[in-house]
């Protein structure tokens, strides 16, 4: 008998998990919202309006590495390009808000500012729809699906892999940026979308809606986790590790990888794209810099720092890395670049596991310890029973001996 999906989903995390899960549900979806919302700015325990956007910012990008961390950490496919799916995004959900300013831009017409200026007459054709939520929501999932799809197919089918599949995916990306940034194309040349005003009617910077995409952001994540636990811990998941640790045996015993891989790589893409339509209207603006190289390779440093193959890592290299980044980028914002070049030499060097490794390499060794105190203990006690104590029985056998020799009865017979 097959067992239902909703058990094998929740059989798929240990309980733990799933209690963490709740905990950080907890924080998102009422300590958070109450913060900001119910305690006044001079209460100790209120949330800037500043601190609730970073932390949403974060969400976003801890989606994106936990996106990453499939496809490299699982599938053992390395992508310099998901910057690009997480730009795509971003733009599909910035048209969307752009339309939704109306007549409330600079020049007070229907068309989008950067068009005005431009002397554009009527929205391109691929702006079509672009004024409904639904159908941006759509485009959000579909158009990095898509390109991932098309990529992905003619890239696994020459069985492109390693560097030359992470350099393609690099070129790829900048070819995107380098097209975002002409004015002809429709979505802003080099300044992008920006001076958002309002979804579904409501203002995009009020108290409310700050909270409900950050609430969003954490709905995302945690979706994105069990999602990925389920994948990974199933069949599915199994054969992936296989074709990452060993494609030409997958092969030999009958599996078709193309279709394993370009399914993980299609699913990390949509991530991506969802993630960046969350991360637009909580920052305020989209450009084609999001799509630079250097941004790809900043989500795989995060999956390194965290630890790849491991969901939870994904999320922690993301948050350790970009809270050091919000940090650097206020005080010393010319040192960043240095920070996280050392920080990515350093774990390769000496993490190659990261964080999660590290953390699960001073518990074995801990357990190690402790294991070995109680079997030094053990040996002393048998050593104790083994060597002591026959001592002490020869020595009172030894008096008992004497005692009897000394006995009447024992003299006589002695003599």
């Amino acid at each position: 008998m097959r067992t239902p999906f909703t058990l094998r989903l929740f059989q798929s995390m240990p309980r733990g998990g799933w209690i963490a899960l709740a905990i950080f549900a907890a924080v998102a979806w009422i300590g958070v919202p109450v913060a900001h919302l119910a305690l006044p700015e001079s209460h100790p325990l209120h949330v800037s309006a500043y601190t609730v956007s970073l932390l949403g910012k974060i969400l976003c990008y801890m989606v994106v590495a936990v996106a990453m961390d499939l496809i490299w950490g699982y599938a053992g496919i390395l992508s310099l390009g998901h910057g690009l799916f997480f730009a795509l995004g971003g733009y599909a959900f910035g048209m969307y808000l752009m339309r939704q300013i109306g007549r409330d831009g600079s020049y007070g017409a229907e068309l989008p500012d950067f068009m005005v200026f431009l002397d554009w007459k009527e929205l391109p054709w691929y702006w079509a729809g672009s004024d409904s939520l639904l159908w941006a929501l759509f485009l959000v999932v579909a158009l990095p699906g898509l390109v991932a799809f098309v990529f992905g197919w003619f890239a696994f089918r020459s069985r492109i892999k390693g560097v030359y599949f992470s350099i393609i995916t690099q070129a790829l990306t900048y070819a995107a940026m380098l097209l975002f940034f002409r004015n002809e194309t429709g979505f802003g040349g080099n300044n992008g979308f920006t001076d958002f005003k309002r979804i579904l009617g409501y203002d995009i910077t009020s108290p409310g809606m700050r909270v409900t995409l950050f609430a969003l952001s954490a709905a995302l994540l945690i979706a994105c986790l069990v999602l990925g636990r389920y994948l990974v811990t199933s069949r599915f998941g199994r054969v992936l590790a296989a074709i990452r640790d060993a494609e030409s045996r997958v092969m030999f015993i009958g599996y078709n990888p193309l279709h394993y891989k370009l399914f993980m790589w299609t699913l990390s893409a949509m991530l991506c794209g969802l993630a960046g339509a969350l991360y637009v209207p909580q920052v305020g603006i989209i450009n084609p810099s999001e799509m630079s190289p250097a941004n790809s390779i900043e989500i795989a440093v995060w999956v390194a720092v965290g630890g790849r193959g491991t969901l939870v890592g994904a999320v922690l290299g993301a948050g350790i890395v970009n809270l050091a980044k919000s940090v650097f980028t206020v005080y010393l914002p010319e040192y960043w670049p240095f920070v996280l070049g050392f920080l990515f030499i350093v774990v390769t060097l000496y993490l190659p596991d990261g964080v999660v490794g590290l953390w699960r390499k001073l518990r074995a060794r801990r357990a190690a310890a402790t294991l070995d105190d109680a079997s030094a203990a053990a040996g002393a006690g048998r050593a104790a029973t083994i060597g002591g104590a026959p001592a002490e029985v020869l020595a009172t056998e030894r008096q008992a001996a004497r005692s009897a020799a000394d006995t009447p009865i024992a003299k006589g017979a002695n003599a």
